[in-house]
C-alpha cells in the first residue's frame, strides 16, 4: 500500500474523530442532567484520545501497535431502537441512545475500512479503533438501559 493511501485513510479516521468530539460536546449542551452531561463529556475526551492515537500512529511511521483487540460484548439495542433527534433538554436516556448510534456508526465505518485492506499494520489499526468505538457503544447502551428501564420497587 501507498504511503499517500494510508495517509489519506488516517485523515479520515482523524477527521471522524473530531467530528465525534464535536458531536459529544454539542450533545452535552442540550441535556440538563449532570451524569449524562458528564458521560458525554468523557466521551468527547475519549475521542480526542482516539486523534492523538490516530496521528501518533501516523508520526510514528505506522510502527505495528495497533494489535491489541478486545472480544467487546455488543447487545445490539442501538440496532433495534429508533434514536431520537437532538433537541435542547434531552432526557439522558434519549441522549445515551443517540450517542450509542454515533458510536455504531463510527464502528461500522472503521470496519469498512478495515475490510478494503489486507492483512497487515492499517488494518490492524483500524479494528482496533473500531474496537474502540465498540467499547463506547456498549458502555453507552448500558446507561440507556439503565436510564430507560429504571428497577423499580415492585421488581
Amino acid at each position: 500500500m501507498k504511503k499517500e493511501d494510508i495517509t489519506l485513510i488516517l485523515a479520515k479516521a482523524i477527521a471522524n474523530e473530531e467530528e465525534a468530539n464535536r458531536f459529544y460536546l454539542k450533545l452535552a449542551a442540550r441535556v440538563t442532567d449532570i451524569a449524562a452531561k458528564d458521560t458525554l463529556l468523557y466521551l468527547a475526551k475519549e475521542e480526542m484520545g482516539h486523534k492523538q492515537y490516530l496521528e501518533r500512529y501516523r508520526e510514528e511511521s505506522f510502527i505495528g501497535n495497533a494489535t491489541n483487540i478486545e472480544n467487546v460484548p455488543d447487545c445490539k439495542v442501538t440496532e433495534f431502537v429508533v434514536s431520537p433527534g437532538v433537541q435542547y433538554d434531552m432526557a439522558s436516556k434519549d441522549a445515551f441512545l443517540l450517542a450509542s448510534a454515533r458510536e455504531l456508526n463510527s464502528y461500522n465505518l472503521y470496519v469498512g475500512m478495515a475490510s478494503l485492506h489486507p492483512e497487515g499494520d492499517i488494518r490492524n489499526m483500524l479494528l482496533q479503533m473500531a474496537n474502540e468505538e465498540l467499547k463506547h457503544k456498549e458502555k453507552v447502551e448500558y446507561l440507556y438501559a439503565n436510564t430507560a428501564f429504571v428497577q423499580t420497587a415492585g421488581g
